[in-house]
């Protein structure tokens, strides 16, 4: 009578256990679907990034920066316009399914990527109607030529050198307007009275200014004719000269190049942590390998708690 008794609570502890061994294996299915999910994204961001398909896009933006060049002519507007903006919008179409699989492949990292919310915004501005209040947008469908700056290393890298110097420009700047609103009080009082035309006002004085520090025209056509009522002021436009010409705008060339050469070291040293960076491929396999050991795992530790007590003592008895 107490074997039956004894057998039940066997019953109702062991019961569980297939269920448990589903959900963990349901679990480690997950897992693997999500590995798997990374795994196609990965591929797919490098079938964007492949030479081949980068290749076909820059020479799509020319071709599209050819087609909006030609509709500004009457004749060929005339002739072919159907066919062109036809093409434009096959073209358009390109790029819209390019940036819906980077949107794909990346998910919300698409949008940490400078270059690629540009991307987004040119092709984003050509979809907008261009009817009524937004017809000047169809003047901005030209912006897609700027696309190339962000698929050309080399044009990325000098934009992205310009965009790092704006602080050093803006201080260089800031001092070339300091020099130009002193130099124009000076002009102003000293040749004010005799050459209203160029220096009655603190206006005109800084346009003046401004010309002679492009060296457009500044010594037959404001110099000398000063110098012959002002023999001696030919000392104040040569230190001007000196000082705004040769020195301040070669400082924005300095700085433009300094801003390059740095961000030429940073693509380097990006480049350098990403080849030290296992292949894509062998971060696939790592990944799923690791996966299938998780589950190989999880199904072992379910048949172990599922074997039942006289299962795993019958190959002792059998061998005595």
């Amino acid at each position: 009578m107490s074997e039956p008794v004894s057998a039940t609570p066997c019953l109702t502890s062991e019961a569980p256990a297939p269920l448990q061994a589903r959900s963990e294996t349901r679990g480690a299915r997950v897992a693997a679907t999500r590995v798997s999910a990374a795994v196609w994204r990965e591929r797919l961001a490098a079938w964007i990034q492949a030479p081949p398909v980068q290749n076909a896009l820059i020479a799509l933006i020319l071709v599209n920066a050819a087609i909006l060049g030609l509709e500004t002519f009457p004749g060929v507007r005339s002739d072919w316009g159907d066919w062109l903006r036809a093409l434009d919008q096959a073209i358009l179409a390109v790029f819209v399914l390019e940036i819906a699989l980077r949107l794909i492949a990346h998910r919300m990292a698409f949008f940490r990527d400078p270059w690629s919310v540009f991307d987004f915004l040119v092709v984003g501005i050509a979809l907008m109607p261009a009817s009524g209040p937004f017809a000047v947008l169809r003047a901005l469908r030209v912006l897609r030529v700027m696309r190339l700056i962000s698929l050309v290393p080399s044009m990325r890298r000098v934009a992205g050198g310009l965009i790092a110097a704006i602080p050093g420009l803006g201080a260089v700047f800031g001092m070339i307007v300091v020099i130009l609103y002193v130099s124009a009080v000076v002009a102003t009082k000293l040749f004010g009275e005799r050459f209203p035309d160029w220096f009655g006002t603190l206006g005109e004085s800084a346009f003046t200014l401004f010309q002679v520090m492009t060296l457009e025209s500044w010594s037959m056509g404001i110099v000398r004719p000063i110098l012959e009522v002002y023999p001696l002021a030919w000392m104040f436009f040569v230190v001007y000269i000196l000082v705004s010409t040769f020195t301040m705008l070669n400082l924005f060339i300095a700085v433009v190049v300094n801003a390059m050469q740095a961000e030429h070291a940073r693509e380097f040293e990006a480049e350098k942590s990403d080849a030290a960076e296992p292949a894509p491929t062998d971060r696939w396999l790592r990944d799923e390998l690791q996966a299938l050991h998780i589950e190989v795992k999880r199904l072992r530790e379910a048949l172990e708690r599922n074997r039942p007590p006289s299962a795993a003592t019958k190959p002792i008895e059998e061998s005595v």
